[in-house]
């Protein structure tokens, strides 16, 4: 079953700019890079679609023709006109083939009429086999799972998408939306998942589909270890990496006797697969975000219902009604992170949280968001009547008064003071509003209410 996604119109000005390169697409497995790509060949007269998992497939970047040898070749095999205006090639899984990766700038640099897309998961790996990537050459985007709006449009729930995108949020629509982002949170956004949730209307038969996909995942990995033994860690961080409840230490991870530069490595091979993320901290309240790598990092799955699945959590999940105490809270702030990557598109972008810079202190605060000159502080943890004392230090050391709570409230603004005496507003935003951290940033910034205690 196909579902729409948010990326399409991504792909719509990406077709209609006069200077388009190739486009590779980068994600890990199952995301419905393939399927989002099949969709928008409907925009096209011809459609050449290339998976280079096959040996077929592989042979025309592996025989050293030039590029226009190899699009008369795909014309000829594919029973297409040469017309290469109207031709769309797909080439799936393109990390199988350093040849083809190469051959991109070639297509861009003496065929630039032929739109040519190219998927891809663990290209990280497959560069180290490529002499140059094509840099400059191709355009680059990452497809994530589905977001919290993208999961009520494969529902067809029009009238929950309609209220999601009204600015403010009305009240009347709260506990419809809660209950709808409840059930998203237990099952997370892959598509698979998604698809099979909507046909029998239950979360009761997802183990199997869920331990399919992880298991998948392991095994991707794992192959492209450069020593037995790095084979070893990685199997032991992918099996022990969901219990970790909070910012992590390399050495001794995960109660092994893995010394800290073995399992960097293997952290980091991870996160390169976009399955097991590093998210580390940052001690600037003034854009730029500066990553801070000294200090420990927390953990950062592909997706959500991957990883209530591997704590055997889902059963727990239904009927919850605050999300805050599920796992001491780390289940909806690792949500809200997810939330948050994927209203990005490029694969350089990493979410940060804060930590304050003073040695020995706890203060943190759980992601920020940059709009425009401002690095907004994002609160998921804290309820109503929660301590916001890391939020308050936050807001003593920015230079602006703006700030974001995301709990199980309806939507509000507080008119706050620190200890200090500074003012700022405190935007109180739903769960489900996770996936509108933008425009409500840019809404809050933008309100011309001036703050009184």
């Amino acid at each position: 079953m196909p579902f729409e996604r948010k990326t399409y119109t991504k792909l719509l000005e990406w077709k209609h700019k006069s200077n388009r390169k190739p486009l590779v697409i980068r994600g890990a497995r199952q995301v419905g890079k393939s399927t989002l790509v099949s969709q928008f060949s409907r925009e096209f007269r011809h459609f050449i679609a290339l998976n280079l998992e096959k040996k077929t497939h592989q042979r025309f970047f592996e025989s050293s023709l030039e590029a226009k040898q190899i699009l008369d070749a795909l014309f000829l095999s594919f029973n297409i006109p040469k017309d290469e205006d109207s031709v769309l090639l797909f080439i799936d899984e393109i990390q199988e083939s350093p040849a083809a990766i190469q051959m991109l700038r070639y297509f861009y640099e003496e065929h630039p009429g032929v739109y040519v897309v190219a998927a891809g998961s663990l290209l990280e790996f497959a560069l180290h086999e490529v002499p140059s990537f094509p840099v400059g050459r191709v355009e680059q985007m990452v497809l994530h799972p589905f977001d919290f709006e993208e999961f009520l449009m494969a529902l067809g729930h029009t009238s929950a998408l309609a209220a999601l995108k009204q600015i403010p949020v009305a009240s009347y629509a709260h506990d419809t939306l809660m209950d709808l982002f409840h059930t998203y949170a237990a099952i997370g956004g892959m598509p698979e998942i998604i698809s099979q949730y909507i046909r029998e209307n239950s979360v009761a038969n997802l183990g199997s589909t869920y331990e399919s996909l992880w298991q998948a995942y392991k095994d991707d990995v794992v192959k492209y270890a450069r020593s037995p033994a790095e084979r070893k860690v990685l199997q032991h961080l992918i099996f022990t990496a969901p219990q970790e409840k909070d910012r992590i230490v390399f050495e001794g991870f995960g109660h092994s006797s893995y010394k800290s530069r073995e399992v960097g490595e293997a952290m980091r091979s991870l996160d390169m697969a976009r399955i097991v993320q590093l998210i580390y901290p940052s001690t600037t309240t003034k854009p730029p975000i500066e990553t801070d790598f000294k200090k420990r990092p927390r953990l950062q799955f592909l997706d959500t219902g991957l990883l209530n699945h591997a704590l055997q959590i889902q059963v727990e999940m239904i009927g919850i009604e605050n999300l805050n105490v599920l796992y001491k809270g780390r289940i909806v702030q690792h949500l809200l992170t997810q939330e948050l990557m994927a209203q990005h598109h490029l694969p350089s972008y990493k979410p940060h949280f804060w930590v304050r810079e003073k040695i020995n202190s706890q203060a943190k605060v759980d992601l920020l968001y940059q709009y425009q000159q401002f690095i907004i502080p994002i609160e998921v943890k804290s309820g109503a009547t929660g301590t916001l004392r890391s939020l308050f230090q936050f807001m003593d050391a920015c230079d602006h008064s703006f700030a974001i709570r995301i709990l199980g409230n309806q939507y509000s603004i507080d008119q706050l003071q620190t200890s200090n005496g500074k003012q700022f507003l405190l935007m109180n935003l739903p769960y489900y509003l996770g996936t509108k951290i933008p425009e409500y940033a840019a809404y809050l910034v933008q309100m011309d209410i001036k703050p009184t205690v």
